[in-house]
């Protein structure tokens, strides 16, 4: 049966085979299934940290009014009830 998923070959040391082999072993799942989800979640931590930096630097240059946390919640949660 084919997939519609891509491949991607990669060569890695015997410890890191290793301690992926022992997550899997570890989650009941395929070493390649365990790799695909540590990739995954390695990408996430890359979007965020970028994602941040962009925050951060509308923060610094950020001259409004700063508005507390309390208040949009409130806003928020109005909107939700007006529907």
């Amino acid at each position: 049966m084919a997939t519609t998923k891509q491949r991607i070959n990669i060569s890695v040391s015997k410890r890191t085979y290793a301690d992926v082999r022992a997550l899997a072993k570890r989650d009941q799942e395929p070493v390649a299934t365990k790799v695909a989800r540590l990739l995954e979640e390695a990408l996430e931590l890359e979007e965020d940290r970028y994602l941040s930096k962009i925050a951060d630097e509308r923060l610094k240059n950020y001259k409004g009014p700063w508005i507390p946390h309390e208040k949009v919640w409130k806003m928020i949660t109005a909107k939700r009830r007006d529907r």
